[in-house]
C-alpha cells in the first residue's frame, strides 16, 4: 500500500505543487505569461488524454509492469524539469512527466481492485482517496514553502526534485508488488487510441488553454473536431464489441463497461464532485488579494487538508451506522461548509474562522471521493480494473479543467465587477449547488447493483 500511494501522490502533486512557483520560474529562465501557462497546460492536458490508454495498458500487459515503467520514466521527468536551463527544456520535461504519470496513475488504483476483497478494499480505497486529494492540498502549501526556503539554493527547481525520494521509495516497493495478471493475446486498439487521445486533446486543450489566451477560434475549432473524433471512437469500439477479432483485438474502452447499470451515474457523480478543483486557485487568488503572502496563502488552506487527511480513517466506523450513504454524507458536508465559507468571505473579506468551514469541506472531501472511486470502480468488472482506474481518473483531470474554465473564469469576470470578496462568495455558492447535485447523484449509482462478471459487462449496450 506505501507503493502504491506513493504512486499516487505524485501525479496530483506535480499538478498543484507549481502554481505558485510560476513567478520564480518565469525570472529565472523568461518566457513570461506564456511560459508559465505552458507549464501547467503541458502537464495537464499530456495526462488527462493518455489516462484512460495508461489503465488500458495495464490490464493488457500488466499492472505492475507498467507501474515499474511508469516510476521511471517520472523520475526521469523530474530530472529533466529540475536542471532544465531553457524553457525548452522545462516544457519536454512536464510533458513527459504527464505521460509518465498516465502509465503509473491508474495502476494502483487497479492493483487495489483486483487484488483485494471486502473490508481490505474498502480501507485501502479509503487510503487512496485521501492521498489523492491530499496531494492537491499539499502542492499547494509545499510549493510555496520550497520557494521561499530556496532549500540549498535550489529555488523553484526544488519542486521537481523532491519527486525523487517518493519516486525512489515507490521504485524499490515495486520490485516486491505481486499482480495477479497473466498476460493474455490480446493486442492493444491502436485505431481506438488515436481517435480517443485526438477526442480527448480537442477538450481538454481548449478547457487549460483556452481563458488565458482569451478564446481564439481555433478553441472552439478543436471542440468540434473533438465531438466528431469522439463519436467515431465509440462506433468503432462498439463495432469491434465483445469479438475479439480472432483473439487478438480487444476493445480500449468496451462498451458494455462503461454503459453497465450505474456507471455513467457514477462517472457523473465524480465529475460534479470535482468542481472544487477550481477552489485551490481562486482561494490562493482571493487571499493574495486582500493582502496575504502567497506563504500565507498556502498556509491559510491547511485546514481544509487536515479535515481530509481525518474523513478517510472515519470511514470504517461510519460505515457501521451510515452503510453505503458515505459518499453522499461527504459531499453533503462539502456543500454546508462551503455555503458557511462564503457567509464569512462576504461578512468579514478574511477572517480566521474560516478554517472552521474549510476543516469541514476537507473532512466531507476525505468521505465522499474514496466512496465516488469505490462506487464506481466496483460497476466495472475486475478485468477491467485499469480501464476503471483511467475512467475515474480521467474523469477527475477533465472535470478538474472544466472547473478552472468555468468556475474560475466566473470568478475572475465578477472579481473584476464586483470584487474579489463578491467573487470568492458567488463561486462558492455555486460550487456547493454542483456538491449537492453530485450528492443526489451518487444516492442513484449506490442503488443500481453492480456488474461482477465480464461476461455482463461485454453483453450490455
Amino acid at each position: 500500500m506505501v507503493t502504491l500511494l506513493a504512486g499516487t501522490l505524485l501525479p496530483p502533486l506535480d499538478f498543484f505543487i507549481v502554481n505558485l512557483a510560476i513567478p520564480s520560474i518565469q525570472d529565472d529562465l523568461g518566457g513570461g505569461d506564456i511560459l508559465g501557462q505552458q507549464i501547467v497546460a503541458g502537464y495537464a492536458a499530456t495526462y488527462a488524454v493518455t489516462l484512460t490508454l495508461g489503465g488500458r495498458l495495464g490490464d493488457l500487459y500488466g499492472r505492475r509492469r507498467a507501474f515499474l515503467i511508469g516510476i521511471v520514466g517520472f523520475v526521469l521527468a523530474s530530472l529533466i524539469c529540475g536542471s532544465a536551463g531553457a524553457p525548452w527544456l522545462l516544457l519536454a520535461g512536464r510533458i513527459l512527466q504527464g505521460l509518465t504519470a498516465a502509465l503509473m496513475a491508474p495502476q494502483s488504483l487497479a492493483l487495489i481492485r483486483a487484488s483485494l476483497d471486502g473490508r481490505d478494499q474498502t480501507i485501502a480505497l479509503g487510503f487512496h482517496g485521501a492521498t489523492l486529494g491530499l496531494a492537491a492540498v499539499i502542492g499547494q502549501s509545499l510549493g510555496g514553502l520550497l520557494v521561499t526556503a530556496d532549500v540549498w539554493g535550489l529555488g523553484w527547481r526544488a519542486i521537481f526534485l523532491i519527486n525523487l525520494p517518493v519516486a525512489a521509495l515507490a521504485l524499490l516497493g515495486s520490485l516486491f508488488l505481486r499482480d495477479r495478471h497473466t498476460r493474455g493475446v490480446e493486442r492493444l486498439d491502436w485505431v481506438g487510441a488515436v481517435l480517443l487521445f485526438g477526442g480527448l486533446a480537442g477538450i481538454v486543450i481548449p478547457l487549460v488553454e483556452g481563458r488565458a489566451l482569451d478564446w481564439p477560434w481555433w478553441c472552439f475549432v478543436l471542440v468540434v473536431a473533438a465531438v466528431i473524433l469522439l463519436r467515431k471512437f465509440w462506433r468503432y469500439e462498439s463495432s469491434l464489441g465483445g469479438d475479439r477479432r480472432g483473439g487478438r483485438v480487444m476493445p480500449l474502452v468496451p462498451p458494455g463497461a462503461v454503459t453497465a447499470p450505474g456507471v455513467r451515474i457514477a462517472l457523473v457523480a465524480v465529475a460534479l464532485f470535482y468542481s472544487i478543483a477550481a477552489f485551490f486557485l481562486i482561494f490562493s487568488e482571493h487571499e493574495q488579494t486582500v493582502g496575504r503572502t502567497p506563504l500565507q496563502a498556502s498556509l491559510d488552506i491547511l485546514p481544509l487538508g487536515i479535515g481530509f487527511l481525518i474523513g478517510p480513517l472515519t470511514v470504517p466506523y461510519l460505515v457501521r451506522v451510515m452503510g453505503r450513504r458515505i459518499a453522499a454524507l461527504g459531499l453533503c458536508l462539502e456543500t454546508i461548509g462551503f455555503l458557511a465559507f462564503a457567509g464569512l468571505a462576504a461578512a468579514f473579506e478574511h477572517t480566521a474562522w474560516t478554517a472552521a468551514p474549510l476543516a469541514l469541506i476537507g473532512f466531507g472531501q476525505g468521505l465522499a471521493l474514496p466512496a465516488l472511486i469505490r462506487l464506481t470502480v466496483t460497476h466495472i468488472p475486475r478485468a477491467f480494473a485499469g480501464l476503471a482506474s483511467g475512467l475515474v481518473n480521467a474523469t477527475l483531470q477533465i472535470s478538474a479543467a472544466l472547473s478552472v474554465a468555468i468556475v474560475g473564469g466566473l470568478f475572475y469576470t465578477a472579481a473584476g465587477t464586483y470584487g474579489s470578496t463578491a467573487a470568492i462568495t458567488a463561486v462558492s455558492i455555486l460550487i456547493a449547488a454542483l456538491l449537492f447535485g453530485s450528492a443526489l447523484l451518487s444516492q442513484r449509482a449506490e442503488r443500481v447493483p453492480a456488474v461482477d462478471t465480464l461476461s455482463k459487462a461485454l453483453s450490455v449496450r
